[in-house]
């Protein structure tokens, strides 16, 4: 509530006690002759500040029940957040290891072509290629496609499991 941010809290409680401190006078009001006139009019705005200062009193206690429960998620999600970043670390340590071995194995299959393949370019004459294609050079380019396509994989699964561990734990929040 706009008010309360505003106001500080003891002035909702002033209102109460001030409502039940004219209540309790008006029925002293009427043995004074020249209040009595008044006592209509006061327990009428005494009722109301009574209620008002009831009412604010209560939404001071609910906005706190509130405030209460948000430091609670606060705290929460701080603690997930902590637990999301090292599992992040985790992943991206295994993202990288993963691609290093992929690189490693289409490096070691284009040493191969190099070694082994370079043997048969001029026995093979490729017809539908230019003529400067030689068997070696579109073993490397199917080689270095396949290694990044093996990239691309070890990206996706990583981050299918990214996505399901980041589930996992966002998940526990709600509990």
């Amino acid at each position: 509530m706009w008010i309360l941010e505003w106001l500080p809290n003891w002035v909702f409680y002033a209102v109460f006690f001030a409502g039940l401190l004219g209540l309790v006078a008006t029925y002293f009001l009427k043995f004074i002759p020249f209040l009595s006139t008044y006592q209509i009019p006061i327990q009428v705005l005494s009722i109301i500040a009574l209620c008002f200062g009831t009412y604010m009193a209560g939404a001071i206690s609910d906005n706190e029940s509130w405030l209460a429960k948000v430091k609670d998620v606060e705290a929460k999600v701080a603690e997930v957040q902590v637990q999301s970043v090292k599992e992040n670390i985790k992943i991206v340590e295994k993202i990288v290891k993963k691609i290093e071995i992929v690189r490693i194995q289409g490096a070691e299959v284009i040493k191969y072509v190099d070694r082994e393949v370079v043997k048969y370019d001029t026995k093979f004459q490729l017809k539908t290629l230019n003529e400067e294609a030689k068997l070696s050079d579109i073993a490397k380019t199917v080689t270095e496609n396949y290694t990044t396509y093996y990239e691309c994989a070890v990206r996706n699964d990583s981050w299918i499991e990214w996505y399901e561990t980041q589930k996992i734990i966002f998940e526990k929040l709600n509990k």
